[in-house]
């Protein structure tokens, strides 16, 4: 089985391709120190030679949109994950740690003094928002972002990198997907600007090749992944033409030779924030795939079948598992000795403690 291969992905030599994707699960402290049953869950998910990215982790407070979810902008965050990172290369584990921003996908409780969520125009999308208090809301109309705000994002970029390379992950990845601000100044629904981040789509992108390279002054490029979802309408997001953009976008990440591509299959289940969108292209990857070089890893949905099936069509190098991993914190092994699986319990995926985290049995 090409699942239980190994793959070398940029500097590090992978025993298998079975990749645990960044899951939120909603279990940090309401400071955003990760609790210290994270380190349990990460640890538990762990393998010798294995890829874990970690749950994605807000870079600053202005970047948080869901309750309790973890942050990566002060000396108690960095703290906090470097138990975590700890446990994970205990056993072996590559570990990297997804860089978050989520732009519209916000609400003014989680804002200092109560101001309203930041996006590229003044668009609301659809929907209700998460509050502090895990109550739901209609999203509020968002502040349209300045250039000299969108600099100080950029400069937020860096710093969590700065912080996450303190921490000791062995790599970042640049959340760029789900509907979140990179994705919505990439999209012409939610970005409707004039200046020099609107209009065109070289303009569009121009942020997202801006936060790759502050990135990029920090960790080597071949230690930058990147996370797209083309075609999704999660978080209401939608763009006239999404193939021109993508091909664009996934060709110049090709070009810096980033070290690896991350795409989300637009029809998975998108948990958190939204369904899948069905009248989407059935597979993203089979159509970028011929525009990167570099490795891919394919997300969304997969089973064990289905992700062989695409190792082996050439589409991916490796196959994340979100749900799976959630209820398998042994997954590779199973996969790999064939052992069945436990089914995951989607009341337990936010928020709460130990059930559904840590309590997962694994095969003895």
């Amino acid at each position: 089985m090409k699942l239980n291969t190994p793959f070398q992905l940029g500097p590090w030599s992978l025993s298998h391709r079975v990749v645990m994707p960044p899951l939120t699960r909603m279990r940090s402290g309401v400071d955003g120190v990760p609790s210290p049953l994270a380190v349990e869950y990460y640890g538990q998910r762990a393998s010798s030679g294995g890829l874990i990215i970690a749950e994605a982790t807000q870079i600053s407070r202005q970047g948080q949109g869901y309750p309790q979810t973890p942050g990566i902008y002060t000396d108690e965050h960095v703290q906090g994950w470097t138990e975590i990172v700890r446990a994970v290369k205990q056993k072996g584990g590559k570990f990297v740690l997804q860089l978050w921003h989520v732009g519209r996908i916000s609400h003014s409780s989680f804002q200092e003094e109560g101001s309203a969520p930041v996006a590229p125009s003044a668009i609301p999308p659809a929907g209700n928002a998460f509050t502090s208090n895990f109550s739901r809301v209609p999203y509020e109309v968002p502040h349209e972002l300045t250039v000299d705000e969108i600099r100080q994002i950029v400069a937020d970029y860096k710093a969590a990198a700065e912080r996450a390379l303190q921490a000791g992950f062995d790599g970042v990845e640049v959340h760029a997907a789900n509907g979140y601000l990179l994705q919505q100044f990439l999209e012409d629904n939610s970005n409707l600007r004039q200046d020099l981040y609107g209009g065109p789509i070289e303009n569009r992108s121009r942020l997202l090749f801006e936060v790759i390279d502050a990135v990029a002054s920090v960790w080597p490029l071949n230690r930058v992944g990147v996370r797209l979802s083309p075609f999704s309408d999660v978080g209401d997001m939608a763009d006239s033409d999404p193939q021109a953009l993508y091909e664009h976008v996934i060709s110049r990440l090709s070009e810096l030779s980033i070290g690896y591509l991350h795409l989300i299959e637009p029809q998975a289940r998108a948990g958190l924030v939204g369904e899948p969108n069905t009248s989407a292209p059935k597979s993203v990857c089979t159509i970028f795939r011929p525009l990167f070089t570099g490795p891919l890893i394919a997300s969304g949905g997969f089973t064990v079948e289905s992700a062989e099936a695409a190792l082996e069509a050439g589409v991916a190098d490796l196959v994340a598992f979100g749900r799976l991993f959630i209820a398998n914190p042994d997954l590779p092994a199973r996969i790999a000795s064939g052992q069945p699986l436990n089914a995951p319990d989607p009341k337990t995926f936010y928020g709460g403690g130990e059930a559904g985290y840590t309590d997962y049995p694994t095969v003895p």
